[in-house]
C-alpha cells in the first residue's frame, strides 16, 4: 500500500541516501536537478507521499503560508493571491488566505491568530500602521506587498513610474488639466502614487492635477468620485485603480458625459473586466500574478537563507491604450466651477 511506502524505499530505487530524498522533498534547490528528478521519479512511482505533520515535528515548520489581503472581491487582490497559491504549491505549501475587509482591527487579529500556525506571513496592502507592522516583524517571518517597512523583505511595483505612464499619456493627447480619485487614506500605494505626481509635474510643464480626494478603491468608490471628477474642470481622470476607473466610467455614462469625447478616464492594474467595458479602459499593467510569485519566493528565501542568491526582479509595468482616452475636446466639460464645487485640495506645479 501507498501509505507504507517510506523514505527509505524511495532512497533505494533512486540510489541515494535518506537524506537526499529528504533535502529533495523539502528544500529541492539544495539537490541537483538531474538527482531531484530522480527522486521525484521513484516516489512517484511508489505512491510515496510526505507526511507533513511528521516533518514539522522534526524541523519545527508547518509547510504552509498565511496570505492576508484587504479585499478579495477586487480583482487585483485574487490575482495576487492566485499567484501566491500557485507558486507556494509548487514549493510544496499550502496558503490560508485571510481577508480583513479594509478592516485594520480585524487585520491586526488575522495576523496574530494566523503567525502561530504557519512558517511565514505574506500581508497584501495591509492598511495597519508602521508601528504595528514593526511589532508584528519582530516575532513573524513575513514578507510585504505593496508596503515598505525598514528590515522587511517587500515586493512592490514602481508607483512613481506607473502614475509617470498614465499622466505622460495623457499631456501627450493634449490634457492639461487632470483630476485624482485617489485611494484611501490608509494606503501606501496612494501615498506613493501622491508622490509620484509631484514628481510627475516637473517634467510636464504647464501640467495642473487636482486631487478630488480619497475613496474606497471600490466600484462604489468610482461612483462617488465622478461627479468631483466632472466638476473639477479637468479634461481627464486618473484613479487610484480600474475598479474605482470602472465606477467613473459608470455615473460619467449615466449623467450624459461621453468618454472620451468629454472626459479621458485612466485606470491602473488592468483587471480583466477593463476590457469587458464600453469604451475598454486605458490603464496602467501591473503584473498581478508575478507580484504573488515574488512575495513566496522572496518568503522562502527568508525560510531558508541558503537559497538566498539573486535580488528579486524588477516587475515590468505597461500602459495599455484602449478606447477611454483621446486628445481634449474644446469646452469638454462646461460644469459647475471648482470653486462651487468646494475643491480646496489641489495639485500643480508649484504644489500638491
Amino acid at each position: 500500500m501507498a501509505g507504507a511506502v517510506t523514505v527509505r524505499d524511495v532512497a533505494r530505487l533512486a540510489s541515494v541516501s535518506a537524506s537526499t530524498v529528504s533535502r529533495a522533498l523539502s528544500a529541492s534547490n539544495l539537490v541537483a536537478p538531474h538527482t531531484r528528478d530522480r527522486i521525484l521519479a521513484a516516489a512517484a512511482q511508489l505512491g510515496y507521499s510526505v507526511n507533513t505533520s511528521a516533518r514539522g515535528l522534526i524541523t519545527g515548520r508547518t509547510s504552509n503560508f498565511g496570505l492576508v489581503v484587504p479585499d478579495l472581491e477586487n480583482p487585483y487582490f485574487a490575482s495576487v493571491t492566485k499567484g501566491v497559491q500557485g507558486r507556494a504549491l509548487s514549493e510544496g505549501y499550502a496558503v490560508f488566505v485571510a481577508d480583513s475587509d479594509e478592516d485594520v482591527r480585524a487585520e491586526i487579529e488575522l495576523v496574530r491568530k494566523l503567525a502561530s500556525q504557519v512558517d511565514g506571513l505574506i500581508l497584501c496592502s495591509p492598511r495597519m500602521s508602521d508601528e504595528d507592522l514593526g511589532q508584528i516583524a519582530r516575532d513573524t517571518t513575513m514578507v510585504l506587498i505593496n508596503r515598505r517597512l525598514p528590515q522587511v523583505d517587500s515586493i512592490t511595483v514602481d508607483d512613481t513610474e506607473i502614475v509617470r505612464q498614465a499622466l505622460g499619456h495623457l499631456y501627450a493627447l493634449g490634457h492639461r488639466t487632470v483630476s485624482y480619485a485617489g485611494g484611501p487614506a490608509t494606503s501606501w500605494s496612494d501615498s506613493q502614487r501622491r508622490n509620484g505626481i509631484r514628481l510627475a509635474l516637473t517634467d510636464l510643464p504647464g501640467l495642473e492635477v487636482v486631487s478630488i480626494g480619497s475613496f474606497p478603491p471600490v466600484f462604489d468608490g468610482g461612483l462617488s468620485a465622478a461627479d468631483l471628477a466632472a466638476a473639477s474642470g479637468a479634461t481627464a481622470v486618473l484613479a487610484y485603480n480600474d475598479l474605482m476607473a470602472l465606477g467613473i466610467l459608470s455615473r460619467l455614462q449615466a449623467r450624459g458625459i461621453r468618454v472620451p469625447e468629454q472626459m479621458s478616464v485612466v485606470g491602473i492594474d488592468d483587471v480583466s473586466a477593463a476590457t469587458l467595458v464600453s469604451p475598454a479602459l486605458t490603464t496602467v499593467r501591473a503584473p498581478l500574478r508575478k507580484v504573488g510569485t515574488a512575495a513566496v519566493d522572496a518568503l522562502i528565501d527568508r525560510i531558508l537563507p541558503e537559497r538566498r542568491d539573486l535580488p528579486p526582479e524588477a516587475l515590468p509595468i505597461h500602459l495599455m491604450i484602449r478606447d477611454s482616452t483621446s486628445v481634449p475636446h474644446r469646452s469638454a466639460v462646461p460644469l459647475t466651477s471648482r470653486e462651487d464645487a468646494g475643491l480646496n485640495e489641489r495639485s500643480s506645479n508649484a504644489k500638491q
